[in-house]
Parts: C-alpha cells; structure tokens; sequence
C-alpha cells in the first residue's frame, strides 16, 4: 500500500502564518533605514514588539479587550497631532503605517488583517523604492517578495482547511496553536517538503525577477517622484556645513561621515584634475566666528529669481572637438547646491526642476534639498583655479570709493570690533613687511604665514576670551581644521585691502578602479579661499590648509595623475555596483533603450518577414497541388485518408473520450481524504478482482453486503462531491476491516 504523504496540520498553517506575517511586518518597517523620516522610533518599538510576538506567540492574549476598542481613535488621534504639529504630509502617512504595522503585528489575525499586512507593507516599500536606489533596498524587496508570495499561500492553505470544518461560536482568546513550539514546526517543515515543489518555486522566482531585471534594463526610466509628487512631501535634513549660514566645526562635522555623497562620471579623463575642488558654495560675511552668504550678494547674484527647467545655459564655451561630459549622481541629504568643478557650457537634468542660478558665482541651488539621488549632466565644465567675473569691479565701483579692492571693507566689513581690527592689522604687516603685494604673492606669504603658527587638526582648540574667536585663534599656536584657516585667510585678505571669500564644497574624491568614476564622500567635505585678482578680473582659489596646494602645479590633467587616486578595495567594490545601478537608472541620451527597441523591432520586422514568406510559400504549393492533374491513383488516396481520419474520429469519440475520463478520474487529486480512498479502493480491487472505477456498482463485486457498503462509501469520497461524503474516518476505519475479512476469505478459498 503506498505511503501517506505527511502534511501539515490546521494549527501548524496557523503558526506558520502567524511567523510569516511578523517576518512581513519587520521587512516593511525596516524600510526606514531608508528614508530621511523621523521614525526610528516607532521602528525600535515595532522591531520589539513585533519580535516579542513571534517568540511567545501568547502574549497578544494578555492584552486587555478594551485596547482594542481604543486603538482605531488613539491611532487617529496620533494621526491628527503629528500632521498639525510636523505640517509634512508623508512622513506623518509613513509613522501612520507603521503604527497600523504594529497593531496589526501583535494582535491575532484574520484572512483580511493579513491582507492588510500585505498592503501597508506595500505602501512603505514603495514610497523607500521611490526615495532611495540602495542596493540593499534592491535585497530587501527580493526577500519582501518572495515572503509576501509565500504568506498568500498559507493564508489560502489556511482558508481552504478552514472551510470544511464547522464552526463552534467564536474564536477562542488564546489559540491552540500559540502553544506548538517553532523547533517543531520547523521539524515538520522539512518532513512535508517536497523537493520538486520548492525547486519549482526556486526557478520560477527567479524567473519573475530575471525577467523584472531584463525590463528594468531595457524600459526607458523616468523619475517616479516627480509623478507621485513625493519630493513635495518629503523633506530631507541637508548637511549644516552646507547651508547659508555656517559655523566654525560644521564643515569638520561632515568629514567624520565616510558615506558617499556624489559619484561623478566623465567621458574623457584627460580632463580631470589631480586636486579637484567641487564647489557648492560662496560665503561672504563674516560674523562672531559664523559665515554667510550675505543679503546683498544673495540679491545681487540671484536676482533673477527662480527658474523651471531641465537646462541651464552658462557662461564657458565648450572646447573645440568631442564634447566632454560629466555626469554627477549627486545622494540626498547633502544640500541644494550642487557640486562644479567652475564655470559651465550647460547643465542638464534628468527631469524638470525648480531651481536659482548665481552665474558670477559658479553656484547652482535647487529649491529644495532633493529627496533622492538627483543626477545632472554638466557640458563644457572649466576646472581651472580661476573664477573670472569681469563685473564685479563694476559693480564695486557702483559704491562710495573709487578703489574697487578697497570697497570691499565698506560693502561687508570684518565683522569684528576695532581692536580685533588692530590684531588684524599688525598680522598682516608681519606678513606683508609693509608693503602692498600682488595677489599671488600674498595668497602665498599668507598661507606661509599660516602653517608656520597652526597645525592641521580635526579637533582645534579655541583659546577664550573677549573678541571674535577665529582673531583669539590665529593670535594663538592652537591647531585648527579648514574652516579656521579659511576664515583666517579672507579675514586677513581683507585687512589688507583685497576682495575675499570662503567657499564650501568638496576637494579631492578616489578614483574607482571598477567603475571608472570618481567617488567623492562626505569625509571629503572642505573650505577654501577665493580672492579677486583685477589684474586678471577673476577669482583666484587659494587654500591655506596645510599640506592642501592648490596652486597651478596641482592643475595637471589626464591619467597619470588618477594613480594616486586609485582605489580598489572592497568599498570600491561595492561602490561600483552602486554606480552601475545608478547608471542603469540614469541615462541622460537613452542610447542602449533606443539600442534595444531597435533590436526589438528588427527582430519583430525578421520574424514577420519570414512569416510571410512561409505563407507565400505554402499558398504557391497549394496552388500548384490544386493545378496539378487529378488522376484516379490521388483521387483514391484523397478518399482513403478522408476514411481515414473519420474512423480516428469515430475510434475517439467511441473509446477513447471514456478512456480518458477513466484516466482523469484515478489520477490524484491532491485533496489527501480522496487520495486515501483511492487507496483502499486499490487494495480491495487487488484482493477481489473487481473494479474501482465510479461506474462500477458494488453490487457487481463478489464481496459481502458489509464491505459492499464500505466499497460505495469509498467511491464517494474517491469520486464524489464533498457535500456527499460520509464520515471519512468511520470509512477508513471499516474499509480496514473489510479488507482484513477479504484477505482471511481469500487464504480459506484458496485452502
């Protein structure tokens, strides 16, 4: 007799589902790891909770039944004060979700709680895809899915099994299967499955995503925010160091994150510097230790107001020749101004965006600080050391003076009392001997100057006292990080009578050995100098960092100065999946899209050729068969294989239709109760002979009236619908006898 196939109980399916639908609700919260939402909390407490839960599954059962009354007001009420209190519609939707997550999590569920499992988790994944392109946000939706998949199932195992059982009142409070311990039901995992079935699963899983990947690759992309007006609801915290108003150690306090912050490819390496400066930012006012972009040089240089476009047209000319790009895959959370090397021919973004541009600046601001990886194309980018702005002697000259150096101390002022005023002006004769110099040489005597008093540290020490700070600090030998030195350098600058400023950004970046690109981190964070030459009417970079030269020897180009960039660890590794995913996003021409319509299209038009041509052919051959002459020899075969097929026709409709069915009807079924008649059937057909189809009367076997019964109460639950069955146990247990009497009637026969 062939062996009953072990399956899992009603209580172990309710288990398992349970198991599934806390795995299911982790996946969903983690997605805050994700976003820029402040949410961690409600996270750490779902986390908890919801792991408590799968552990015991019991205590849900200890929770008072009025909290389930209250928990639909409480979550609204909850719902209503954070929108009025935060005023951001999504991140109060996404704290919303996760509360309904744990509710849902802790508390036993029915077919459509679990549903609603599935459809909250859903919406947080969605809005964390629309967000972010991590990669192990990539994972994380393979490991969703496949649990998601497998959580219906058991829910419809569940349902089915439910279903022919009766139903005694309401559920109980503690259920019967919160007591099986999960070692047992892992053990009885493995002894149900079946090896063809999850291989099947396996290949067809990966099937789905294969296929997914393949239409990912291939489809043309578009910003999916943009459509859902996501970015409008999402706001992201940008780094202080890169806001307006910035204060000693907020630039430092970026360099101690070593994450990355923009990924910029390039399509001609000659053109890469060995210390690029990526800047974002120009600061003119000076403040109690704090600086600014002042009032005046915000209106003066964005008083063109804000603009709507994927384009900007600027200043540089494109060099002769084959155009050089660089595009920048710029993360979230960093700032809105964009990172440049200097001057630009045009930038191009991805999508439509609202955004200001201070052209004698070399600064570009977005509206917002974007809520996902922004990418923009940057055509014609000059990465020299020289900002040049004509106009602004022009525009100095506009003001009381004539000496447009000079104007500088009436436009902004040092921003510092007259004694600190003193000390300034007794440094700058130590380094100046008392004499005006060009601009170069008192970049370089000043930086010089610098060194010699101040070492390079990440944790400087401002001595107290009265006056400004950054004074207290150069009058000192303390050490200091770039913001000090900067500050100190435009301060000292201005003193003696030249035009400064502080710019922020980025300096250096590796260079991937993968994927061929540079990577910039927000360890790389920086703040320089600028100073107008008018000999030049530019703005020359300078930067008094020590061991930091930004000087013309440090502007060689092309691929012997990316050596000493080169990295390839196993960060750049995994930076350089990053980049490939973010180039598969990403791509500004749509050349390997266009690529593969085209395939698509000439393999689709080859296809139809072909086709055609196979059907003119069978046309001309059936033409030239019906013109052929018709003698009695084909006019014989004709009728003969039209008798022929008749009698195929005739055969199958007599014989083989009820073959068929006879086939159909003992082939498993899969329900296990029918199985199990089946084999009793079988076993009584060996010992008497007879047949076990349904049409077979058990009037017509040779056996007692006893097992005759047994025999049409066997067919029923073989054959017959469920409504219609007797007992299957009370069968089970009677056809044992009967075959028992049947083997006892078979030795004395055969005696």
């Amino acid at each position: 007799m062939e062996k009953k196939r072990p399956q899992l109980s009603l209580e172990e399916l309710h288990q398992l589902k349970w198991l599934l639908g806390g795995v299911l609700v982790l996946l969903s919260v983690w997605t805050v790891f994700y976003l820029e939402i402040e949410a961690w909390t409600l996270m750490g407490l779902t986390t908890v909770a919801v792991m408590a839960a799968l552990i015991r599954p019991a205590l849900p059962a200890r929770l008072p039944p009025w909290t389930h009354r209250l928990v639909f007001p409480a979550v609204v009420m909850f719902f209503i004060g954070d929108l009025w209190l935060n005023t951001q519609v999504l991140p109060a939707i996404v704290r919303l979700d996760i509360l309904l997550l744990l509710y849902r999590g802790v508390s036993y569920r029915q077919k459509r709680d679990d549903l609603q499992v599935i459809i909250l988790g859903l919406f947080l994944i969605v809005v964390a895809g629309v967000l972010t392109v991590s990669l192990a946000f990539a994972a994380q939706i393979l490991v969703f899915t496949a649990c998601a998949l497998a959580f219906l199932l058991v829910i419809n195992l569940v349902e089915s099994a439910d279903a022919g059982r009766p139903k005694d009142g309401a559920p109980p409070r503690v259920p019967a299967w919160t007591h099986l311990g999960w070692r047992r039901l892992w053990a009885r995992l493995r002894e149900v499955a079946d090896w063809r079935v999850l291989v099947l699963g396996g290949v067809l899983f990966v099937g789905v995503v294969g296929v997914s990947a393949l239409l990912f690759l291939a489809i043309p992309r578009f910003q999916l925010e943009n459509s859902l007006f996501l970015e409008r609801f999402a706001a992201k915290k940008a780094r202080t160091g890169f806001n307006d108003n910035i204060k000693f150690g907020d630039v430092t306090e970026i360099q101690q994150d070593t994450s990355v912050a923009l990924s910029v490819d390039v399509t001609d390496r000659s053109q890469i510097p060995a210390a690029p400066y990526w800047r974002m930012l120009v600061l003119d006012e000076y403040r109690a230790g704090s600086f600014r972009l002042s009032p005046l040089l915000r209106y003066r240089e964005f008083s063109r107001g804000e603009r709507v476009g994927d384009t900007i047209r600027g200043t540089a000319r494109s060099p002769r020749g084959e155009p050089v790009y660089w595009t920048f895959y710029f993360e979230s959370g960093v700032s809105r101004y964009l990172p440049l090397l200097g001057p630009f021919a045009q930038v191009r973004f991805r999508e439509t965006q609202n955004y200001r541009v201070a052209t004698n600046l070399g600064v570009v601001a977005l509206r917002e600080e974007p809520a996902a990886m922004t990418a923009y194309r940057v055509e014609g980018m000059d990465a020299s050391d020289r900002l040049p702005d004509a106009n602004f002697a022009l525009r100095l000259l506009k003001l009381p003076g004539t000496d447009p150096q000079s104007t500088t101390l009436k436009m902004l002022g040092l921003g510092v009392n007259a004694a600190d005023q003193a000390t300034l002006a007794g440094m700058v004769r130590e380094i100046t001997g008392g004499v005006a110099l060009p601009v170069a040489e008192f970049s370089r005597r000043t930086e010089a100057w610098l060194a010699r008093r101040h070492r390079y540290s990440l944790n400087p020490n401002v001595p107290g006292g009265a006056g400004d700070p950054l004074v207290r600090w150069m009058a000192s030998g303390e050490a200091g990080h770039c913001e000090l030195f900067a500050g100190s350098f435009v301060l000292l600058a201005r003193t003696a009578g030249l035009s400064a400023r502080v710019v922020t950004g980025f300096r250096g970046g590796t260079w991937n050995g993968y994927s061929n690109n540079f990577t910039i981190r927000n360890s790389d964070a920086h703040a320089w100098c600028e100073v107008f030459d008018a000999a030049s009417a530019a703005w020359l970079r300078t930067d008094p960092t020590p061991g930091a030269d930004a000087g013309p020897g440090e502007q060689a180009k092309g691929e012997a100065t990316l050596a000493r960039r080169l990295d390839r660890s196993w960060a750049a590794r995994w930076d350089s999946l990053r980049v490939f995913w973010y180039r598969r996003i990403v791509n500004f021409d749509q050349r390997s899209q266009v690529e593969t319509l085209k395939a698509v299209k000439e393999a689709t038009e080859k296809s139809g050729q072909q086709l055609r041509v196979k059907l003119s052919e069978m046309v001309e051959r059936l033409k030239a068969w019906l013109a052929s002459p018709w003698t009695a020899e084909r006019v014989a075969k004709i009728l003969g294989s039209v008798v022929a097929l008749a009698g195929l026709i005739w055969a199958w409709r007599e014989f083989g239709r009820g073959w068929w069915r006879q086939l159909r009807r003992n082939a498993p079924s899969g329900d296990p109760v029918r199985l199990q008649a089946g084999r009793w059937l079988r076993e009584l057909t060996v010992l008497t002979g007879a047949s076990e189809s349904a049409q077979a009367s058990a009037r017509s076997w040779v056996v007692g009236p006893e097992t005759a019964r047994v025999i049409d109460d066997l067919q029923r639950l073989r054959f017959g619908a469920r409504a219609t069955w007797p007992e299957p146990e009370a069968v089970f247990r009677r056809a044992r006898v009967a075959v028992r009497a049947e083997r006892r009637r078979g030795r004395v026969t055969a005696s």
